[in-house]
């Protein structure tokens, strides 16, 4: 499975914090990790407020990385210093993977799975007794099971179409944590996308741990593609849909006529690469090599000149050499990549790359700044090719807005968060663009 949630172990964690009715005692979230995280913390935190929950730290954690597993760790010794009072829970992947060695810190009080984490009564004080509350993720069979209506204080929205994942790729333990690939049903989806459209939302984004596989365990096994043509033409009153990150193996000959056609797609694709060399990609178990990732871009453009494309990158798998990084360096010039994430090789417990010849930690973290150094300098060519446009941008807060091909644009003037906006890029000012409104 790749790293199709775009988890960002190197993000940190982010807090959200929730009030019981009486507002007296604070629920904290601190979420850990990608998007679907992010959504998820959401249910979370309205579960938590039905229950009654109050006084409280929520740690919804991330396994994608052993980096990721230790902030959790810190942050939850740190929680406990500042907050002794408080009951302290841990959920999300990390603690699916791995509830005992959560249940053993004695600052934490209860271990919820991930399919527990946003069940009625999870939180409420009457609950099943137990430190740790984890099912067997393999089981579960349904997803999306509390549709949220947006996301607290985001200028758009995000609605989890798919969980879970089929594939097993050498490196990721997510599937783990997550389960089999399961979809929501169409009709559900896009009825939540109109209620998002008619509460406000100018932009929804569609999120899961693997995108593209949404559809396959539905009757008749629908597209991707023909979700989101489904979307656009049922909900005309939204004026922006994107999706999150896919997979270079699995866009769909719908998908690719709606890039070509419909405008309120987003042009921005996020690509769950993981390497630019073909031996790589066959350790990782990838489902694409080098000449199709290469094609797809090509395919993409010829369709779509505007799009800009991102992608997650590993530095350091087991194995590689000196030219096999070279030839992953070399991709992100060879396919005008613009937006990279950029993970060192990590070694997950219980993963067949764990168990692959391991290269020396100085020569994964050289080669990861290496990719990042590209990816800075991708970027600043993306944006010097922005300068003088005139695009449409979602603002996420004062100044700060994001064009529809993912460029984060400073801007000048005044417009409502969550309004999307004309703006003519005149600069740029480090990794963002510079924008002035256009009355």
């Amino acid at each position: 499975m790749a790293r199709r949630g775009r988890p960002r172990a190197d993000d940190g964690p982010r807090r959200a914090g929730i009030r019981g009715d009486a507002a007296v005692s604070a629920v904290d979230i601190v979420t850990f990790g990608c998007r679907l995280n992010a959504y998820e913390s959401e249910q979370i935190r309205a579960r938590a407020a039905e229950d009654g929950l109050s006084d409280a730290v929520v740690f919804n954690t991330c396994a994608v990385t052993g980096e990721a597993v230790r902030q959790a760790r810190q942050a939850i010794r740190k929680a406990r210093r500042e907050r002794p009072g408080a009951k302290l829970i841990v959920t999300g992947c990390a603690a699916q993977i791995d509830p005992a060695a959560f249940a053993a810190m004695d600052e934490v009080d209860l271990v919820l799975g991930n399919a527990e984490k946003a069940a009625p009564g999870a939180y409420a004080p009457q609950a099943e007794p137990g430190r740790v509350r984890v099912g067997d993720i393999m089981s579960v069979r349904e997803t999306a099971g509390h549709l949220i209506d947006g996301l607290k204080d985001r200028a758009r929205a995000y609605v989890e179409v798919q969980n879970g994942c089929d594939h097993r790729c050498t490196f990721c333990v997510i599937p783990y944590g997550r389960g089999n690939s399961r979809s929501a049903p169409a009709g559900e989806i896009v009825e939540q996308v109109r209620r998002l459209a008619a509460d406000g939302y100018r932009e929804v984004v569609l999120t899961g741990v693997d995108l593209t596989s949404w559809g396959a365990d539905l009757p008749g096994a629908p597209s991707l593609g023909q979700l989101v043509g489904r979307i656009l033409r049922l909900v005309p009153e939204l004026q922006r849909l994107r999706l999150s990150s896919i997979d270079a193996a699995e866009i769909d000959p719908d998908l690719m006529r709606c890039l070509a056609e419909e405008e309120r797609l987003a042009p921005y694709l996020h690509l769950s690469l993981q390497a630019g060399d073909d031996m790589i990609l066959k350790r990782m178990k990838r489902r694409h090599l080098r000449a199709d990732a290469l094609k797809l871009v090509r395919e993409v453009r010829a369709v779509r000149p505007d799009v800009a494309f991102g992608a997650d990158l590993i530095a350091g798998f087991p194995t590689e050499t000196e030219a096999m990084f070279e030839n992953t360096l070399a991709l992100v010039e060879e396919a005008e990549l613009s937006f990279l994430h950029v993970f060192p090789f990590s070694p997950r417990p219980g993963t067949p790359a764990a168990r692959m010849p391991q290269l020396p930690r100085p020569v994964v973290k050289a080669r990861a700044a290496r990719l990042r150094e590209a990816g800075e300098a991708a970027l600043s060519r993306h944006l010097e090719r922005q300068v003088g446009r005139t695009v449409a941008a979602l603002v996420e807060r004062p100044g700060l807005a994001r064009a529809a091909d993912f460029t984060e644009i400073a801007f000048t003037g005044e417009t409502p968060a969550g309004e999307i906006a004309a703006m003519r890029i005149v600069g740029r000012d480090g990794a963002r663009a510079v924008a002035e409104l256009v009355r």
